[in-house]
This record gives C-alpha cells, structure tokens and sequence, in this order.
C-alpha cells in the first residue's frame, strides 16, 4: 500500500488571495469487490485494488495541487504576495457489492472503517505539507531579482524538499501500519481469519 502521490504545482499569475483561506476537497473514488467470505473479499479486493507499479493495493491516496500565485518587483527584489493553493485529494477505497450479513458484516465495517481511517492520515500528510509550502512561500524574496526570474528555481528547490519530506512520512507511516502486527496488517488478519 505504498503511496505515490503526484505534485503537481501548476503557477498562475492571480490577484488578491490571503494565507489559510482555502480548504482542500476531498473525494472518493470506489472500486467494486465482492465476495461470501473475508477470504474471499480480500482475494478480490488483490484483483480489483488500485495499481502501484506492478503491485495492487487495498486503497490509494492521490492529489492534485495547482498554485495561485502573484511574483511582485519590490525595488529590484521579487517577492511572492500570493500563494494561494487549490488541492484535490482523491481516496481510491474497496466498495462492497456482496450483501452480508452477522459476524462477516462487522468484520468488513471494521476492516472498510480502519483502512479509510489510514488513508485520511495520508490526506492529513498531503494537507500538513500544502500548508508548510505556503507558509514558507508567502513573502518570500529574492533580492537582484527584478524580473521575477530567480525567484522560480529558488522555490522550486523548496517545494521539492517539502514534497520528498511528505513522501518519507507517508513512507514510514505505511511501514508501521503494514508491517506484523501493524494496524492494517492486524484489519487483514481479522478480515481473513478471525480468531
């Protein structure tokens, strides 16, 4: 369950926009699975899951980030007056089709319940990181800059450190949550094979 999310971060030259005045939206994309037993759910959830590379996954979280910005010369400096994101976060999860019913249902709503929970985290790593690229963009200057020209690489540089700190903490994340004994790992198990 490994994430790969995409950053991308389009610029645009806008007008009048504050810091924090904007929220994220957040979507889910479902995909079908079915199945009589928590076996085979799951075995249909590895047909059916999301693609990473060459491996399928139980749920995806992905994001699109696009910029508002506005480069203002001050003197011969540059400095970014607006910085204004616009983020969509997509959540592929497993949708059920089969009808359960007893045990096997609350095994699913707590299994379909945590992996969800899991997946809000990632949407709250990708926020937490949107948020830190703005705050660290707004006013930010380049001096000898009158063109706007150096500016650009400059924040390039940062939004890429941002993006690969995310990506770590996503990384990590998952790896303690899947690994034995790991939340995910555990709502599998409960799934497959309760005990």
């Amino acid at each position: 369950m490994m994430r790969t999310v995409s950053f991308l971060a389009a610029v645009f030259l806008a007008t009048g926009a504050g810091a924090q005045d904007w929220q994220a939206v957040e979507r889910v994309v479902p995909y079908s699975v079915q199945g009589a037993t928590g076996l085979e759910i799951y075995q249909s959830i590895g047909a059916r899951g999301p693609q990473l590379g060459i491996a399928r996954v139980i749920a995806h979280t992905g994001f699109k980030l696009t910029w508002t910005r506005k480069y203002e010369r001050q003197g011969d400096a540059c400095t970014i007056t607006v910085n204004k994101p616009k983020l969509i976060i997509t959540y592929t999860l497993p949708k059920l089709k089969s009808k359960l019913s007893g045990p096997l249902k609350d095994r699913w709503d707590t299994f379909i319940s945590g992996v969800s929970a899991h997946e809000k985290v990632h949407g709250d790593f990708i926020k937490d990181m949107v948020k830190q690229i703005e705050a660290m963009s707004v006013g930010m200057t380049v001096e000898n800059d009158p063109n706007c020209q150096k500016i650009r690489p400059q924040l390039q540089a940062r939004l890429g450190e941002l993006s690969q700190a995310q990506r770590a903490r996503s990384r990590d994340f998952d790896q303690v949550e899947l690994n034995d004994g790991g939340n995910v790992h555990q709502l599998i198990l409960q799934l497959v094979d309760p005990r």
